[in-house]
Parts: structure tokens; C-alpha cells; sequence
């Protein structure tokens, strides 16, 4: 597990998802065994490593990435590092013969990022890429939504996301520093469009185009030692995706917007016979033969209750945290040799989203996505 000491690699990754796994004694499989897991923590800094497996109970750790692709002990390379850094370890698991877990973007460009996925088919290893968010209960239950045929056929999509990160001069930003910084690969277009592309892929249709508008809302912060900088990557964007099938959808992302909504992020899906608003965790509708019949008139105030009007969609099922429930199907998948969906092609979908959103932005125009295959 190389970069655990940084936010999402430790939190999610392995105390909620490894660490997990590992307390339960591992995952059952269908012969009634069980698959469990070790961990060994790869990183730069051998302190902060050693702080966290005493903290955990973990025998291994090291800072030579080299020596530990080197050991046949360990089976899978797991990547959580700075985007910088991915493209340059995963090609080094790959010709190690790892199997690779890794963090989304992939690579910092399209071309990087199906080569990479090239390079793992052509060596027959397999590979999983996060896909985080399609395990959120609330798009869980989108999913079934979509899946018994609630909504007809679909219209569109509005996703709202985000929260207001401070700027670091008067209280803590609640983000690196380095995210605002294109240099340092930042930028909300490449941490969240990865992102949009599997929900609407997985759950709507595949992305054939998008319009993209890129702001930097606020350019002056304060890194994590209070020192001013400039930001150089954007805070906010505006997208709108055309999807296969004639959906819309519109979504955005901000780093600079104060929450007037349930959850930080929402999908409003209209379809002809329903609609749906989902977070991360909540999930209401209104079908068809019970939607009000709203008239405009701006002369009179208009006393009747909308949210009234949207039924919850009750949790009948057990959700794991998500990072955890797609970390046991890749596991599942790995030691039953089956297929798996979510790949660096797949990944590399992604990173050619955030690519053509950011060549959007810069020229003021619609972009069309090419398809992506290892051929």
C-alpha cells in the first residue's frame, strides 16, 4: 500500500477498507474458505510509517517501493500517491508483474493513462481502478431505481457538488495546498471529472461530449505552513455532458460554494414516468401519477410545499463504506481469476473527461469524446 500516510490512502483505504477486512477475518468465498489480507505500508517517510503500524498492529513497512515489487510476497500494488507520482510507480508494478489497485487519475494525460492500460493487458496483469462513488448508498439506490424501470426513459441529469474550502489565512483549509496548483497536477476538473465519468457511464451512458467552464473563484491562499501563494488550477467548473441515448447532464463542482442543499453532493434525474434526488446517502422520488401541477406567477406567493410532495426511498439494504465494498469485489475478483469491469481502461476514460473538460474550457467549445480501446 504505497501513500497510506496521506488522507484518503489512510482513511479510506486502510483503516476502513484493509484494516477492516482484516478484523473480520477476511472475506468469505463461495467454497466456504476465506480470503485475508496483509498489508505492507510503502511510503518516503520510514517515521510516519512506523507511527501507523504501531498504531494498527502492521509487522511490515518500508521506503524502498523497488525492494517490495521485488518480493513475491506480496501479491497486489496498491497506489494512493499524488497524481504526479502514479504513472511512474504503476509502470514499475506492471513490469514487477503486480496486480495493481490504484487510486483515480490514473496518469496525468489520456495518452499516459491508455498506455498504461496497454502495458498491463499486453503483460496479463490484472488492475482496478477506485470507483468510489457508485458505492455510495444513495446511488445504490439510484441504481435499483434505474435498473426496475422507475423512470421511463431518462431526460436528464443536475449534479450539485461541493463545499467551501477556506482559504488558509484565517481558518485551515480543509484541503493540500497542492490542489490548487496545476503544476502540482491540481484542479478540481481533474480530481472530480474522473469521477462524474463512471457514475454517468455506469449508470446513465457512456460520455460523448462536454462543455466545460473552468474558474479560478478565488486565487489568493494560504498553504499549510500560512504562507501566501497564487492558485494556477481551478476551484470551480461547470459541465455539461451529452450522453449515449439523447441525456443530458449538467453538473457542477466547487471548491467555492456554501451548502444550501441535504448532502454536499446531488443527482436530480428526471424521466418520463419519475424523478429522483439522490446523495450520499439519501434517496426521495416522485413518480408520475404523483407530481403537483405547478402554475408560474410571480404576482402571487406560492404557499404550497414542494419538498412535501417527494417520497423517501427507504434503505432496505446493509451499505458498506464504499471504498471497502469495491476493495472485497476486487479482492473476490482477483483470487477467483474473473473478469473485472473497472480497469486502467477504465481509468483512462476518466482521465480523457477531464482532459477534454479542461481543452473545453480553454477554447470556449464543445469537445467530442473518441472512444478508447487497447487495440
Amino acid at each position: 500500500m504505497n501513500g497510506v500516510s496521506g488522507r484518503m490512502g489512510y482513511r479510506q483505504h486502510l483503516v476502513r477498507s484493509i484494516l477492516a477486512i482484516r478484523e473480520q477475518g477476511g472475506i468469505d468465498l463461495p467454497d466456504g474458505s476465506k480470503v485475508t489480507v496483509k498489508p505492507l505500508l510503502v511510503g518516503r517517510s520510514e517515521a510516519k510509517l512506523a507511527e501507523i503500524a504501531a498504531q494498527h498492529g502492521i509487522e511490515d513497512y518500508t521506503t524502498d517501493l523497488d525492494g517490495a515489487l521485488a518480493d513475491p510476497r506480496w501479491e497486489i500494488y496498491a497506489d494512493f500517491l499524488v497524481t504526479k507520482a502514479r504513472a511512474t510507480a504503476l509502470r514499475k508494478a506492471i513490469a514487477a508483474g503486480k496486480t495493481i489497485y490504484t487510486e483515480k487519475p490514473t496518469a496525468e494525460s489520456v495518452e499516459e493513462a491508455l498506455e498504461l492500460a496497454k502495458l498491463a493487458a499486453a503483460a496479463g496483469v490484472k488492475t482496478g481502478v477506485v470507483h468510489d462513488k457508485l458505492y455510495l448508498p444513495g446511488l445504490q439506490k439510484l441504481k435499483r431505481l434505474i435498473d426496475s424501470g422507475f423512470f421511463g426513459r431518462i431526460l436528464s441529469v443536475r449534479g450539485e457538488f461541493g463545499y467551501w474550502v477556506f482559504e488558509g489565512d484565517w481558518q485551515p483549509a480543509q484541503r493540500p495546498s497542492w490542489n490548487y496548483r496545476a503544476e502540482d497536477g491540481g484542479g478540481i476538473i481533474v480530481d472530480m471529472f474522473p469521477h462524474w465519468n463512471y457514475v454517468l457511464e455506469n449508470l446513465f451512458g457512456e460520455v460523448t461530449s462536454v462543455y466545460a467552464q473552468a474558474a479560478i473563484h478565488i486565487a489568493d491562499r494560504w498553504d499549510e505552513k500560512g504562507e501566501h501563494y497564487t492558485a494556477t488550477a481551478e476551484d470551480a467548473a461547470y459541465g455539461v455532458f451529452e450522453l449515449e441515448g439523447g441525456i443530458v447532464a449538467q453538473i457542477n463542482s466547487s471548491w467555492t460554494v456554501r451548502v444550501n442543499r441535504d448532502e454536499l453532493v446531488e443527482f436530480h434525474v428526471d424521466g418520463t414516468h419519475g424523478s429522483a434526488v439522490v446523495g450520499l446517502f439519501g434517496a426521495k422520488i416522485q413518480p408520475r401519477n404523483a407530481t403537483p401541477k405547478p402554475v408560474w406567477n410571480p404576482d402571487l406567493e406560492d404557499a404550497h410545499d414542494y419538498d412535501a410532495d417527494w417520497q423517501s426511498v427507504p434503505t432496505n439494504d446493509v451499505f458498506l463504506n464504499g471504498f471497502r465494498q469495491q476493495w472485497e469485489e476486487f479482492l473476490l475478483s482477483y483470487v477467483q481469476d474473473t473478469p473485472y469491469e473497472f480497469g486502467l481502461l477504465a481509468g483512462a476514460r476518466g482521465v480523457l473527461l477531464a482532459e477534454a473538460g479542461l481543452q473545453s474550457s480553454r477554447e470556449g467549445r464543445k469537445v467530442e469524446l473518441p472512444a478508447l480501446t487497447l487495440d
